[in-house]
């Protein structure tokens, strides 16, 4: 399809892995994929989703006091 990149293509463009792709394309986070079975066409003008561990769907945030801070005191 003219406009479509696979999912190991746009993985080579974006850096990441062909899985992470896959994971993207499955969890919708990718706008204008078009799925044939169990491959994906992604359009080549299509941007890299942004998202950290925390921002995945039901995960709770880390909280700032569950952090062990380390400190050095003279004794």
């Amino acid at each position: 399809m003219i406009g479509y990149m696979t999912a190991k293509d746009k993985a080579k463009q974006w850096g990441v892995s062909d899985r992470m792709v896959q994971v993207w394309c499955g969890e919708n986070m990718i706008d204008g994929v078009v799925k044939f079975g169990h491959a994906s066409a992604i359009p080549e003008d299509a941007e890299k989703p942004t998202r950290t561990i925390n921002q995945k769907p039901g995960r709770k945030p880390k909280s700032e006091t569950s952090k062990v801070e380390k400190t050095t005191e003279a004794l």
